[in-house]
């Protein structure tokens, strides 16, 4: 096994062994093999043990083993413990997933403060048919049966292509000692009622099992590249990018064969769930939005605008400008320049008569019944309607920011549009030229 997982390093992940690695050592079969798999090749791996304090003095025994084999294999060990029942209950979640977070958020620690490279675990073949059955059993797309990816972020799972035989006949050999978790045998849990009763049905109606899952793995990995390769060529033709934003084009999404496929290839990165809502939005009308948890799809006529959540203090903020500054950096950057030798206007650059101004000048976002003058049309408008006349999107309105005097009169809707009470013109004696840069 040593010559397969040292040709499998040098193959699909040579950039480890010149890597600082941590590596999830639970005392059990797994992560001892992986330990020593690892040591045997020199790689540069530091241990990482996490007691959860669910077997009482078993899992007090599984911290003393793994301190153990770390002092005899001259490797560094970090623990720590969690009392993970008591905080399962108060957030609401099983121990399961529970310690799954408390684990890897653990792991992101060390990571950071260490500044190790990758973290190893020891999840292997039998560990990735299990996940497979497991969302099959809840349904899944194609990507929740192509078993538990060998590399995600800085997860690496280099066991992944070996069986538990495999891994158990190494330990054997090279008489290894490891720790029983009981809670193993236990059906309780999905995963384990899978690996003990339904796996072994399994294997009596095909004693190859496992190689003919290796297999299936490999083909829908291959299916998969062939749909990311597509989904990037669909990128290009249906999604445009500005101001931080992402526009994709409605008509040429419904012009594809299966919209509502493309539609989840294209945006499942960003964590949205409510798919039908999602494809809802195809043909509903302008201002609906979806959420996930990072960002917000909104329909705006012919596009689903894709921006991420921010919730930032200053947008509900304002920040005053007095007569001296020439300039302010935040919340945006505005430079102010007095009687300057040219006189430009345009959406970036506007000219204004100071005496008309009123200090503290104010800086702040929009709010409903905010109204202005538009330079070069007559009466004024509330802000909302030039918007949508102007069709600046939901989002699109939410990131602009006016200039207003100290009685909040609006001087400029920055980037957009200039008041035309406060125009500068040729008989103006001391001009303002004011200046947004992004």
């Amino acid at each position: 096994m040593l010559q397969k997982f040292e040709k499998h390093i040098h193959t699909n992940f040579p950039f480890i062994r010149d890597s600082k690695l941590l590596l999830a050592i639970s005392g059990g079969l797994d992560s001892v093999v992986l330990m020593h798999l690892c040591n045997q090749l020199k790689l540069n791996i530091s241990l990482a043990h996490c007691n959860f304090k669910l077997r009482n003095e078993e899992s007090d025994l599984d911290e003393e083993f793994v301190k153990k084999i770390a002092q005899i294999s001259s490797n560094q060990i970090f623990t720590t413990f969690f009392h993970t029942e008591k905080i399962s209950k108060q957030q609401k979640s099983s121990i399961q997933i529970t310690a799954r977070e408390l684990r890897y958020n653990w792991f992101q620690e060390l990571v950071l403060e260490h500044r190790f490279d990758y973290i190893l675990t020891a999840h292997h073949l039998n560990d990735s048919l299990e996940t497979f059955l497991i969302h099959l059993t809840r349904g899944s797309g194609l990507e929740g049966f192509t078993g538990i990816p060998a590399k995600n972020g800085t997860i690496i799972r280099p066991l992944l292509p070996f069986s538990r035989a495999e891994i158990l006949e190494y330990a054997i050999e090279n008489n290894l000692e490891w720790r029983e978790d009981r809670s193993n045998s236990s059906t309780k849990y999905l995963r384990n009622n899978i690996r003990h009763q339904v796996i072994p049905i399994l294997k009596e109606i095909n004693p190859s099992l496992l190689d003919s899952f290796a297999n299936t793995i490999q083909y829908l990995l291959d299916a998969q590249q062939i749909i990311d390769d597509q989904i990037d060529e669909i990128e290009a033709k249906v999604i445009s990018e500005k101001g931080g934003m992402l526009f994709f084009d409605v008509s040429k999404i419904n012009q594809l064969s299966n919209p509502k496929a493309y539609l989840y290839q294209l945006l499942k990165k960003y964590q949205f769930t409510e798919w039908n809502n999602v494809v809802d939005l195809l043909t509903s009308q302008s201002g609906k939005q979806v959420f996930s948890k990072t960002h917000v799809l909104l329909k705006d006529r012919d596009f689903l605008i894709l921006s991420q959540i921010t919730t930032k203090k200053s947008d509900s903020e304002s920040f005053e400008i007095l007569e001296h500054q020439s300039k302010i950096s935040s919340p945006i950057f505005l430079n102010f320049e007095e009687n300057a030798s040219k006189n430009i206007e345009n959406r970036h650059t506007i000219s204004v008569a100071k005496k008309l101004l009123k200090y503290p000048l104010i800086v702040r976002k929009w709010q409903n019944g905010d109204y202005f003058c538009p330079s070069g049309m007559q009466g004024k408008k509330k802000l909302s309607k030039y918007f949508k006349d102007e069709k600046i999107s939901v989002i699109e309105k939410e990131k602009i920011w006016l200039l207003c005097t100290a009685e909040n009169e609006i001087i400029w809707v920055i980037n957009h549009r200039q008041d035309r009470r406060f125009l500068a013109n040729s008989a103006t004696q001391n001009s303002l030229q004011i200046t947004y840069k992004s």
